[in-house]
C-alpha cells in the first residue's frame, strides 16, 4: 500500500528508512543462528528475511534429540520416522524463527520452489511439511507469481490466462521454450517441482578489504591519502569484475598513541563508515569521499595503518553514459563534486531544503546540511550552495517523501508473512512551484483599491495582473504578533509571481515563485 494508506490505518506509523548495512547485519546473525539446526544454510539473494535450509538425513535419533525441548506438534508425533525427523526439524526451525519474527513460517519439501510456495500458504499453521514426491501436486494451485521469471514472461502467460503453477505446468515443454527459451523452459520445470537449486554449507567469506602499512607514522593525513588512493582503485578493480559496485566503505585508522604498557597490546584503531546515495564502481568519486571524510577526521594520534573494506556491495548497474547526450548526467561525477566542495570549504556549504512546521511562510521552511552519508538520495536541484547572509534563501521545501527456498528431500524454507516484495522509499518530486524568500522583506509603495494593481520596487514599476487574495495571518503574540494580509500577485510581464503582505506598517515584499 502506499504510505498514506498506511497512515489511514495506523496513525502511530514509524517510517524508517531502507538500511542495507543494517539489514545484512541482521541477515547475518539470524543465519548463525540457523546453523544450529542444520549445516547447510543459505539467505535467498535478493529477498531478504528469507532463507534456505538443508534438511537430508534426518533419522531417528534425529528426531528423539530433536522433540526433547519441542512441543508435539498437531497433537502428536507422525507414524513414519522419517516424517517425524522432518516436523521436529521443522519445529525447531520456528523456533529459532520466532526470535526475529513473531509469525515466521517453516516449510519442508522435495525442492527449494515448493518450500518457497508454502510458506505463503494462506493456511494459518506456521510450519509446513509437503510429503515426498508432493510438490508437483502442491504447486498446481499456487499464483503464478511464485515462479522466478522476467516481467515480460510472466504478462504474456497472463494475457494467455494462465494464473496458476499448474495452468503453466500443463503447457508443452517445446512450445515454451520455443517462445521463451532456456529461462522459459526452466521456471516450466520448476512448475513440476524439478529445482536444481540446494542450499550450501554457511560460509562467512571475508569482505573484500585493502590494508596499507605507513612506512613511518602520520601526523596528517597527506600521507594516508597518498595510500588510500591506490587501494580504493584496487578494491573497485576487483568489484567491477564480479560485476558489483560498492554501497558502503568502512575506513580504520591504526594509531600509534602507545596504548599498553606491554608489547603485544592491541593497537589502537578507529573506524569511520561511508554509505553512499548510490552504489559507486568508479575509483575517482569514491576518492572523493574518502578525501573528504578524512579531511575531516582529528587525529589524536599519529596513522601507522590504514585500512579499507567493503560493508557492502549492490549490483553493478548496466547503465552506459552518452558522450554526446548533454541531458545524462554521471551521479557519482556529482557527488564527487559536492564532497570536494565540503572538503575545501567546510561541512554546512552544501544545503538541502526541508519543510518545517510553521504559519509564517519564512519559517514554513529552511536549508539543512545535505550530509554526505545521507542514505537517501536527492536530485541536483534540492541542492544548493549557502549564499551567506546576503543572499536569498528557499523556504518552500520539498523533502523526500516520504521475495525463496531449495531443497530435495528435503528443503526448508524459512520466512515471514512480512517478506514479500519490498518497496523502497523513494524521492518524491520537488514540487512546481517554490517559493524563494528575501532575507528581510522590503517595503515598498502599492497602488491598491480592493486589491494590488501596480507596485514601485527598486526602483522599477510593476503591473499586477491578477491578485489573489488576501489571507489573513496572525500568531506568535507571546513572542512577535504579527496580522497579515498575504497576496499572490501574477506580474503582467510573465516573470513570475510576487507575495506581498500588508500589515500595519505598510506593504512588503516577501519573495516569489519560481
Amino acid at each position: 500500500m502506499s504510505l498514506s494508506e498506511a497512515r489511514a490505518l495506523c496513525a502511530e506509523l514509524r517510517v524508517l528508512p531502507w538500511d542495507d548495512v543494517e539489514v545484512n547485519v541482521a541477515i547475518t546473525a539470524m543465519t548463525a543462528r540457523l546453523v544450529s539446526a542444520s549445516p547447510q544454510v543459505s539467505p535467498v539473494a535478493g529477498a531478504p528475511g528469507m532463507w534456505w535450509v538443508g534438511a537430508w538425513g534426518f533419522s531417528a535419533t534425529a528426531y528423539s534429540a530433536a522433540t526433547a525441548y519441542s512441543a508435539p506438534l498437531r497433537g502428536g508425533k507422525p507414524a513414519a520416522n522419517e516424517g517425524a525427523a522432518e516436523y521436529a526439524l521443522a519445529r525447531q526451525l520456528q523456533r529459532l524463527a520466532a526470535e526475529w519474527h513473531p509469525r515466521a513460517r517453516v516449510a519442508i519439501a522435495d525442492s527449494c520452489v515448493t518450500a518457497r510456495a508454502a510458506t505463503w500458504s494462506s493456511t494459518r499453521s506456521l510450519v509446513s511439511v509437503i510429503p515426498a514426491g508432493g510438490d508437483a501436486a502442491y504447486l498446481a494451485s499456487a499464483p503464478l507469481s511464485l515462479l522466478p521469471m522476467d516481467v515480460e514472461m510472466r504478462d504474456a502467460l497472463r494475457a494467455l490466462g494462465v494464473r496458476a503453477v499448474g495452468d503453466f505446468a500443463d503447457l508443452d515443454a517445446g512450445d515454451v521454450e520455443q517462445r521463451w527459451g532456456d529461462d522459459g523452459l526452466m521456471a516450466w520445470r520448476l512448475a513440476h517441482g524439478d529445482d536444481p537449486r540446494r542450499p550450501v554449507l554457511a560460509r562467512l567469506d571475508a569482505p573484500p578489504h585493502a590494508e596499507i602499512e605507513l612506512a613511518t607514522p602520520a601526523d596528517t593525513m597527506e600521507p594516508v591519502l597518498f595510500v588510500v588512493r591506490p587501494a580504493v582503485e584496487q578494491l573497485v578493480t576487483r568489484l567491477v569484475s564480479e560485476s558489483r559496485a560498492i554501497a558502503a566503505l568502512a575506513i580504520t585508522l591504526t594509531l600509534d598513541d602507545a596504548r599498553g604498557p606491554m608489547p603485544s597490546a592491541q593497537p589502537h584503531t578507529v573506524t569511520r563508515e561511508l554509505r553512499m546515495p548510490r552504489p559507486l564502481a568508479r575509483a575517482a568519486p569514491l576518492f572523493e569521499r574518502c578525501r573528504g571524510l578524512l579531511s575531516r577526521w582529528k587525529l589524536s594520534a599519529p596513522v601507522i595503518a590504514v585500512r579499507l573494506t567493503v560493508v557492502l556491495t549492490s549490483p553493478l548497474s548496466g547503465e552506459q553514459g552518452n558522450l554526446l547526450d548533454t541531458s545524462w548526467r554521471d551521479p557519482g561525477a556529482a557527488e564527487a563534486a559536492l564532497e570536494r566542495v565540503r572538503a575545501e570549504l567546510g561541512a554546512d556549504v552544501v544545503v538541502k531544503p526541508v519543510a518545517r512546521d510553521g504559519y509564517a511562510v519564512e519559517r514554513s521552511g529552511a536549508w539543512t546540511e545535505s550530509a554526505p552519508e545521507a542514505l537517501t538520495p536527492f536530485s541536483a536541484d534540492q541542492v544548493q550552495f549557502s549564499a551567506g547572509p546576503s543572499g536569498p534563501i528557499g523556504c518552500s521545501a520539498a523533502p523526500a517523501a516520504p521475495r525463496h527456498r531449495q531443497s530435495t528431500r528435503k528443503t526448508a524454507a524459512i520466512g515471514s508473512e512480512a517478506t514479500a516484495e519490498h518497496s523502497y522509499p523513494r524521492a518524491q518530486r520537488a514540487a512546481e512551484n517554490t517559493v524563494r524568500l528575501l532575507e528581510t522583506p522590503e517595503q515598498v509603495n502599492v497602488d491598491d483599491h480592493e486589491a494590488p494593481s501596480r507596485l514601485h520596487w527598486r526602483g522599477r514599476s510593476i503591473r499586477i495582473g491578477v491578485a489573489e487574495g488576501p489571507e489573513r495571518l496572525s500568531g506568535d503574540w507571546w513572542k512577535d504578533g504579527y496580522h497579515r494580509d498575504y497576496w499572490r500577485c501574477e506580474r503582467d510581464d510573465d516573470a513570475g509571481d510576487l507575495v506581498l503582505y500588508r500589515d500595519a506598517a505598510g506593504w512588503w515584499v516577501q519573495g516569489w515563485y519560481d
